[in-house]
């Protein structure tokens, strides 16, 4: 299930949830988690939204990816809310997934704009490598820097 969700084959997922694969099992090459989280880590956003379909439950940071506002609503609103770390990586998420009001919601949560994340890549690394415009033009228009701009800033 995780080698599917990694590679976006959606009619090898329904083969796997139809023979009774669990799609809520651990072991993805991304912190041991869900199918849900290697399709999302990878971008492979059809394989993503199927598993939506067929129930997967999202954490914050799949939610985000994915662009699933309501549900970063509710966990930006709940007890315990989430770390300035978590909220961060989602924000990261949102970028590469092109997710425009989720990326804004989480700034306005407190994500580091610039925080280098998974590939040595900042945000609007993320967001330009993924050809999300929209997101790298808010990016930067907020001063948003590339990973070798603040790596430069910060004299390394």
């Amino acid at each position: 299930m995780h080698w599917a969700a990694s590679n976006d084959d959606v009619p090898m997922i329904d083969a796997l949830v139809a023979a009774g694969a669990d799609i809520e099992a651990d072991g993805a090459v991304i912190a041991d988690g869900t199918p849900l989280a290697d399709a999302r880590a990878f971008g492979q956003w059809r394989a993503a939204r199927r598993l939506l379909e067929l129930g997967a439950r999202p954490t914050f940071q799949d939610a985000a990816t994915l662009g699933l506002l309501d549900l970063v609503e509710a966990r930006l609103g709940s007890d315990p809310v989430p770390s300035p770390e978590e909220i961060t990586q989602a924000f990261w998420g949102a970028c590469q997934g092109g997710r425009l009001a989720v990326a804004v919601r989480l700034l306005e949560s407190g994500a580091d704009i610039d925080r280098i994340g998974w590939g040595d890549l900042t945000p609007l690394d993320i967001a330009r490598a993924e050809q999300a415009d929209e997101v790298v033009g808010r990016l930067t228009d907020r001063g948003a820097r590339t990973a070798a701009e603040r790596r430069a800033a910060d004299g390394g």
